[in-house]
């Protein structure tokens, strides 16, 4: 998806762990390792987004290590808390506020989505510092992050 704002927009990534291995795609337009997610559209809430991403681009059945506030109420929505939000720079102009949540998959049975992904892979924790994937630092703090998170219920 384009941009929708000229200096920042939001999008949601989820680090998807199964048994002892986050996942992680290759991204074709940035060709770097990255988690599922993406920008959220102007008729989404970020729970929305969130869901449509991992349906979209890997077709887990997940579950999200996140709780909702205990609010709703007409008018009011809850949604699921993200466990981090950053801003990360896309280029020199352009920002993506990212709200980053965790999440538990039954199966590592990954459908690629081929317009956008080179390649998915499941990372073990000793794979995280091996330079022929290039990971950032944000995405390997992550990575690390969700490895402890799985035991979460």
């Amino acid at each position: 998806m384009p941009h929708i704002h000229k200096l920042f927009d939001f999008v949601v990534s989820v680090f998807i762990v199964h048994k002892n291995r986050v996942l992680l795609i290759h991204h074709k337009k940035y060709d770097r390792w990255l988690p599922i997610g993406g920008h959220i559209e102007l008729d989404e809430d970020p729970e929305q987004a969130l869901y449509r991403e991992i349906r979209e681009e890997c077709g887990l059945k997940v579950k999200i290590l996140a709780a909702k506030p205990p609010i709703a109420h007409p008018g009011v929505k809850p949604v699921l808390t993200p466990s981090y939000v950053d801003v990360h720079a896309i280029n020199r102009t352009h920002k993506h506020i990212a709200f980053v949540y965790f999440a538990k998959a039954a199966t590592d049975k990954v459908i690629l989505h081929e317009e956008e992904h080179y390649q998915f892979k499941w990372f073990r924790p000793q794979d995280l510092n091996n330079k022929k994937y290039a990971l950032s630092k944000s995405i390997k703090f992550y990575c690390r992050m969700a490895f402890r998170r799985r035991n979460t219920k």
